[in-house]
C-alpha cells in the first residue's frame, strides 16, 4: 500500500453561505501541502482565509470541490468519520489558546487525545513528551493562569502535536502576543517543522508570512499567488500563477457577493 506524501489537498473548492443572498466565500481554491512543509496562508480581513481554515480543518464541508486530508477524501465521511479524522490527522492551534484554566498544563495537553481512543496513562505519557518538545516539561503541574501568554501558546501547540497529526493548522498563533513573544513562537514552529511537523499558519501579518518558507496569498476567496508555484515559473510566465486558484468556469450563484470574513 503506497503512502501519500501529501498531507492536505484541495481541488476546485468552493464555499457558499446562504440561499436567498448567497455569499461566495471560496472560489475554486486548488493547492496542496506536502508532508514536512511549513506554509503561511496570508490575506487581509475578509479575504476568506478563516473559511479556508474551517474547510481545511473539516470544521465545515465545502459546497463544491474536493478536500483530502492525509489521502482521505473527506466528502466520503459522515460526521462521526470526520470527527475521527480530526482526532487522528489534524491539530489545531488558536490565538485564544482555549485552555481549561482549572486543569493542569499536563491534563490540558493530554486532553488532545480524548477522542483518539488512548488510555489515560498513555495520554499523560505522550502529553509530557509533547511538553518537553516545546520546552515546558518543567511546568506540567502548573495551571494556565500561572503562565505567560507565550507559555500558554506553547501549551496549545503541544496539545496540537500530541496526537502526532498529519497536519497542524495554526490560526493567528501570535495574534494575542507581543512582538518578542510572537517571534519566539514562530521560532518554535520553525524548530518543530525542522523535526518533521507539517504546519500551516493562517495569518493577516505579511511580515510574519514572509519569514516562512512558503506563502500562499488569499484575496476575495481566491488564491492570488503561491510562492512554491511562482518559483517554478519563468519570469515571463508570472501571470500563469493564477491557475493555482483559478475560478474560470466556476459557476457563481446569482447574487453571490464577496465574503465579509477574515
Amino acid at each position: 500500500m503506497s503512502v501519500t506524501r501529501v498531507a492536505l489537498e484541495l481541488e476546485a473548492v468552493t464555499k457558499v453561505y446562504g440561499e436567498r443572498s448567497p455569499v461566495l466565500a471560496l472560489r475554486g481554491v486548488t493547492f496542496s501541502v506536502r508532508k514536512g512543509e511549513l506554509v503561511a496562508i496570508v490575506g487581509p480581513s475578509g479575504s476568506g482565509k478563516t473559511t479556508l481554515l474551517h474547510v481545511m480543518g473539516t470544521l465545515e464541508r465545502p459546497t463544491g470541490g474536493t478536500v483530502r486530508i492525509d489521502g482521505v477524501d473527506v466528502d466520503r465521511l459522515d460526521d462521526r468519520g470526520l470527527s475521527a479524522l480530526r482526532a487522528r490527522s489534524i491539530g489545531f492551534v488558536f490565538q485564544q489558546f482555549f485552555l481549561a484554566e482549572h486543569s493542569t498544563v499536563l491534563d490540558n495537553v493530554a486532553d488532545g487525545l480524548l477522542y483518539a481512543g488512548v488510555e489515560v496513562r498513555e495520554r499523560r505519557r505522550r502529553a509530557l513528551a509533547a511538553l518537553e518538545r516545546v520546552g515546558l516539561a518543567d511546568r506540567a503541574s502548573a495551571r494556565p493562569t500561572q503562565m505567560s501568554g507565550g507559555q500558554r501558546q506553547r501549551v496549545a501547540i503541544a496539545r496540537a502535536l500530541v496526537g502526532r497529526p498529519a497536519i497542524v493548522l495554526a490560526d493567528e498563533p501570535t495574534g494575542n502576543l507581543d512582538s518578542v513573544t510572537g517571534a519566539s513562537i514562530i521560532e518554535l514552529l520553525h524548530e518543530l517543522n525542522a523535526e518533521g511537523a507539517t504546519i500551516v499558519v493562517i495569518t493577516h501579518d505579511a511580515e510574519l508570512a514572509a519569514g516562512l518558507p512558503r506563502q500562499v496569498h488569499v484575496r476575495d476567496g481566491r488564491i492570488v499567488s503561491d510562492s512554491a508555484h511562482d518559483r517554478d515559473l519563468r519570469p515571463g510566465d508570472r501571470t500563469t500563477s493564477r491557475a493555482v486558484g483559478a475560478t474560470d468556469g466556476v459557476r457563481v450563484p446569482v447574487g453571490a457577493e464577496q465574503e465579509d470574513r477574515s
